[in-house]
């Protein structure tokens, strides 16, 4: 987006602040040593932001931040304990510190409780170009979040309302360090520009918008583009009919597919297998997807947004398959839910990296010819899903499908299932991978769904 020449230039002290952090993690870890502590470790973060939000032509808030934060874990044998604090001063570090101590001294051993293992830990810590700092003031941000709410409300006559447009931009940097000598230093950056906008009058209208997100400005689009989407798919919404309850095919626009990969990562997680609450437990190394289909978890792209040489624990990243063939091949574990379960982590405490869904068709436009009849979701309403038994029912909205081809809006409807015989169902994924998300995928058709709508 070429919308930041006229900004202030941003002085970038970037680097210093992290190693600042870095001592200040170092000063953390020999205060738990000198208590006799068998383990630490210590997280350290900064943030820092601005927000804007405009709404009908008129600033409504304007919002600058300034965050940072200080956690310490310490363990005396199995028995843990936690403390934070904002507070850098040295009687606060030193309090933070003793509380977390007296803390672990009054809690049980637990026998999955502990760092990961040493051997475990990342020895290179590269970064993946997620540092891209915009300089912008308040009084630019506010000219582009109205630039973009009012190229969405002059697009099109039928635009009659706002929602309002906003723009943000932050900035974080962290360290996480441990006792097995294990340092960690992160520094990313988010922008976003969004609108929502309003077609139509009285009950007959409609709300829709669209959103742009990068790690930098330049990859953001234009206010233009993102105010004119946004119209596009509020005026497209307009004059809605319902469906008779029956059963259809579905497809899932990319922004909608990706949650079904959502909760498929919510059924394989640690947590969810070693409580039993989930509908996929002793499921690795079985076939639940049709057998072209593979994803695959990419932690070392650059610009990825959830690109990282190391975990949660620092516990070195690897790219690896969790479906292959349509096959499970692993669960999401950080060492606590590995040891719980017999296992041995996958680097992904504090969740997955990138992942890559295999596309076995192509465009959008040819995703929706190949399904020829049934139902576009492009909204979806609720966490009707169930993760124990796996059973799903949202509420939706999107288009009814003939021949390939779009012929009006539906709402009012609900799409109901079993995510296990879902996940077998499905019969395509596009290339039209949605950028602003980690779940790197295109449109998804399945092949049966049951769509509850006008009995």
């Amino acid at each position: 987006m070429n919308a930041t020449t006229s900004s202030p230039a941003l002085h970038d002290d970037s680097i210093e602040r992290l190693e600042a952090l870095d001592g200040l993690s170092q000063r953390l870890l020999d205060l738990a040593r000198e208590r006799g502590v068998t383990q630490a470790e210590v997280s350290c973060s900064e943030e820092a932001g601005l927000s804007v939000n405009v709404r009908m032509g008129e600033v409504e808030t304007v919002e600058s931040t300034r965050d940072r934060g200080i956690a310490v874990t310490v363990y005396f044998g199995r028995r843990k304990g936690s403390a934070s604090t904002a507070d850098l001063r040295e009687e606060s570090l030193i309090a933070t510190v003793d509380q977390a101590c007296a803390i672990a001294k009054y809690t049980e051993d637990d026998p999955a409780a502990g760092l990961a293992d040493a051997e475990l830990m990342a020895r290179e810590t590269p970064e993946f170009d997620a540092w891209h700092p915009w300089a912008i003031d308040a009084d630019r941000a506010i000219d582009l979040a109205l630039a973009c709410e009012q190229a969405g409300r002059d697009a099109d006559a039928r635009v009659e309302n706002s929602d309002g447009a906003s723009l943000s931009t932050g900035r974080s940097l962290s360290v996480y360090a441990n006792s097995h000598g294990f340092v960690g230093r992160e520094r990313g950056t988010q922008h976003s520009l969004g609108c929502a906008l309003i077609a139509g009058r009285g009950d007959a209208m409609q709300r829709d918008g669209w959103y742009t997100f990068g790690l930098a400005s330049d990859d953001l689009e234009s206010p233009v583009a993102v105010g004119r989407r946004a119209a596009e798919r509020a005026v497209s919404r307009l004059s809605p009919k319902q469906l008779r309850t029956g059963e259809y095919t579905v497809m899932f626009a990319s922004e909608m597919a990706r949650s079904l990969v959502g909760h498929l990562l919510s059924a394989v997680s640690g947590g969810a297998l070693y409580r039993g609450a989930s509908f996929l437990v002793d499921s690795q190394g079985t076939q639940l997807f049709p057998d072209w289909f593979s994803i695959h978890e990419r932690p070392f792209l650059r610009r990825g947004l959830r690109s990282s040489a190391y975990d949660a624990e620092g516990v070195a990243t690897r790219e690896s398959p969790l479906v292959e063939n349509g096959v499970l091949q692993r669960y999401v574990l950080g060492s606590y839910s590995a040891r719980k379960l017999g296992l041995q982590t996958t680097a992904n405490a504090g969740g997955v990296h990138n992942l890559d869904v295999a596309a076995n068709a192509g465009d959008f436009d040819a995703v929706l010819a190949g399904m020829g009849r049934g139902l576009l979701v492009t909204e979806l309403m609720g966490h009707g899903a169930n993760a124990t038994t796996g059973d799903y029912s949202r509420g939706a909205a999107g288009f009814w499908v003939e021949d390939g081809r779009i012929q009006y809006p539906v709402d009012g409807i609900t799409v109901a299932g079993n995510l296990r015989e879902m996940f077998q169902r499905i019969e395509a994924v596009g290339t039209d991978v949605d950028p602003r998300s980690h779940i790197r995928m295109g449109s998804l058709v399945l092949g049966r769904m049951t769509v509850a709508g006008e009995s």
